[in-house]
């Protein structure tokens, strides 16, 4: 990190760790590696802008759990002497039928007193809030022990937290993808605006004008509860069965640093 005499905040080294969340599942772009752009590509294109020497690496793959992001991440992220980390996990944790939340949450800390012992400055993420109904209001408990651990973490380490759970400025339901897991495109550019702010970065990213929410009726919300079921919900449910991920075959979309094309 370097701070210019206006003041101006700027990073050479940026490494994102993490889950589908920071891959950028749910921003489709063909022409990127792994077919996605996502909010970390969009906050690199930006502190690109500030830095000719700028370089950026992303090692998230989605369907990773807290454990295994830290068992393949951490050390290749740390060697990567990044000077901006951001990491986001748990979310995949607390959506299976068990999870021991303190223990994840102990493993967690370790990992961030790795980081921040480096000098980096380090960004962390709650997740977001499920609501209280839907398919996962009955885990709303279990997101809301998960986040008030990130902030106590946060807090101990004087991490950069953006707080997903307390963005109350928007409808999830608008910046949601079709699978109702991952952000769309317009969440994505949102997200990164959230980012650059906790980092207090200036930019002129706009935030994103979202579209309105449909409003549908009794039939239309049963055929698109139907269509969910089908097509995200019942292979989310056979990959957990048959002890799949989404991620068994995919490799980090920018796995060391470089500059942004």
């Amino acid at each position: 990190m370097h701070e210019r005499e206006n003041g101006a905040v700027t990073f050479h080294r940026y490494v994102a760790l993490g889950d589908s969340f920071t891959e950028g599942v749910g921003d489709p772009d063909a022409t990127r590696p792994n077919g996605l752009r996502g909010w970390a590509d969009r906050v690199a294109e930006h502190l690109a802008t500030l830095e000719p020497d700028f370089r950026y690496a992303n090692l998230a793959i989605r369907g990773r759990k807290l454990p295994t992001i830290l068992d393949e991440q951490l050390d290749a992220g740390l060697a990567l002497d990044p000077d901006l980390v951001t990491i986001h996990g748990g979310g995949n944790d607390v959506l299976r039928p068990r999870v021991d939340v303190d223990a994840l949450a102990a493993r967690y800390e370790e990992a961030i007193s790795r980081l921040t012992a480096t000098g980096a400055r380090v960004v962390m993420f709650t997740l977001f809030d499920p609501g209280t109904t839907g398919v996962f209001a009955a885990m709303r408990g279990r997101f809301a022990v998960f986040n008030e651990w990130v902030r106590e973490i946060a807090d101990r380490h004087e991490v950069t937290l953006v707080d997903q759970w307390r963005m109350r400025d928007i409808e999830l339901p608008a910046v949601m993808d079709t699978d109702r897991m991952h952000l769309n495109p317009a969440g994505h550019a949102y997200m990164a605006t959230r980012v650059l702010d906790a980092l207090g970065v200036a930019h002129e990213l706009v935030p994103p004008t979202l579209a309105p929410i449909p409003v549908l009726d009794r039939r239309e919300r049963l055929a698109e509860n139907a269509r969910w079921t089908r097509e995200f919900l019942a292979p989310w449910v056979h990959r957990r069965l048959t002890g799949r991920s989404s991620g068994d075959l995919v490799t980090p979309k920018r796995p060391t640093l470089a500059a942004i094309d």
